[in-house]
């Protein structure tokens, strides 16, 4: 959601068209909204109540879409905003894990075998990802 601090909108070239940089590679490139997604581009609110936020990300239900997706550059292409979804036994949805490997959940008891995880991290030498996965499974939780 961050992403804001990193892309820049040099100018409008269209009205669904933007001349833009990629501050941390001073890469130029062209944004063009998604043709499927220029009404909801269309809405400032997202973006006047989240200054900080990518221009081109734009609420849709519970989830964030970039409405720029087949012309935003690498490094958006490259980051995952989501690497693994938890739920409990019954098959609810009670946290993700972002792409920096944190945790966003309300749940107490999965944020507690979480820290439990981090704690233990440092000693990984494997794949820390799979890690975790492995680790929340033999906890109970379903990952995917």
């Amino acid at each position: 959601m961050y992403m804001g601090d990193y892309i820049i909108i040099e100018n409008q070239i269209r009205p669904f068209e933007f001349a833009c940089e990629s501050v941390s590679t001073g890469t130029q490139f062209i944004a063009r909204i998604d043709e499927d997604k220029h009404q909801l581009f269309q809405d400032q609110t997202f973006p006047r109540q989240h200054p900080s936020a990518c221009r081109f990300l734009r609420p849709e239900g519970n989830l964030l879409r970039c409405v720029i997706h087949e012309t935003s550059p690498g490094q958006c292409k490259h980051y995952r905003c989501v690497v693994m979804r938890i739920f409990d036994s019954r098959g609810n949805c009670i946290g993700y894990v972002n792409g920096n490997l944190s945790l966003h959940s309300s749940d107490p008891v999965l944020r507690n075998e979480w820290e439990a995880a981090e704690q233990r991290i440092s000693h990984i030498s494997d794949d820390v990802e799979q890690w975790l996965q492995k680790y929340l499974e033999e906890k109970g939780y379903l990952i995917e």
